[in-house]
């Protein structure tokens, strides 16, 4: 465990060096982005961050601001600050000079995007997992974090976990409950600018999107592959929202070739021109 003091902030990190011969420095580095108020960078560890560091790539987790046990400011939980935050710890690790592959579940999709529209030089390919995009998912996201808001609101929960020694429930409760009612959080996610076609089109960097096949998220998964110029879209068949830990082996595998895939493409000379939009989207494509 480490903890890196970036954005004037205190951010708890694992790095997880290459185990599969050198890592190459022009080699993006794999950095994961989780989801929001009770995940934190453990989501990402056995399922992804392990296998991708012993195939070969340098990976880096860390606990977004406020999560996990990163400092909990009261304020900057918009997407603009947390860009600044990865590209802040980036610096402060060292690797500011190296390109990024950014791997974003549920809201962590939603930053890492952000992060490539604003730093393309920087972000050389995606994996966004169930990556929540449109308007209507704030508004459902916005009425589900205020509900939880309320029921947290001098809750006893906490208290009566530790009492049954449910120590990680209470941490995890707790956690929520300072997000929620002591942040700016649910303000900042109101105010946040949701995604156009135009943006997508943007994109220069390969992007793989993976969705459950009854996730509702994958109408807005379908537009980013078909607006990106490099977009990959896989629905997992049979699952939901939550790929990272329903299909831990077709996931793995779908990931991990998808790295190397980037990994060559982030090493060749671009082409002047972008492909044709969609070239590269699989549209309703099933991983077995």
């Amino acid at each position: 465990m480490a903890f890196v003091r970036a954005s004037s902030l205190r951010f708890h990190v694992q790095r997880l060096p290459a185990t599969a011969g050198a890592d190459a420095p022009d080699r993006p580095v794999v950095v994961f982005l989780h989801g929001l108020v009770v995940d934190n960078l453990s989501s990402f560890y056995c399922p992804l961050a392990l296998p991708v560091a012993r195939a070969g790539h340098e990976a880096v987790l860390y606990d977004l601001r406020g999560h996990g046990r990163s400092e909990r400011p009261a304020t900057g939980y918009d997407s603009r600050s947390a860009v600044r935050d990865l590209l802040s710890l980036l610096g402060a690790l060292g690797l500011g000079q190296r390109p990024v592959h950014l791997v974003g579940n549920s809201y962590g999709g939603t930053l890492a995007l952000h992060a490539a529209l604003a730093r393309p030089d920087l972000v050389t390919g995606l994996t966004l997992l169930e990556p929540p995009l449109g308007g209507a998912w704030v508004e459902n996201m916005l009425d589900t974090l205020s509900a939880a808001a309320l029921s947290l609101e001098d809750s006893p929960v906490p208290a009566e976990l530790l009492t049954l020694r449910l120590r990680k429930a209470a941490h995890l409760t707790s956690i929520a409950d300072d997000l929620l009612n002591r942040t700016s959080l649910i303000d900042d996610i109101a105010g946040s600018r949701t995604f156009t076609p135009a943006d997508y089109a943007q994109l220069r960097c390969p992007a793989l999107i993976v969705c459950g096949e009854h996730s509702e998220l994958v109408p807005g998964a379908r537009e980013l592959a078909h607006h990106a110029p490099h977009g990959d879209l896989r629905i997992l068949p049979g699952l939901g929202h939550d790929v990272l830990k329903e299909s831990s082996g077709a996931l793995r595998e779908a990931v991990l070739a998808h790295l190397d895939r980037a990994a060559g493409a982030a090493a060749r000379p671009r082409a002047g021109a972008p492909p044709r939009r969609g070239a590269l989207a699989r549209k309703g494509a099933l991983v077995p």
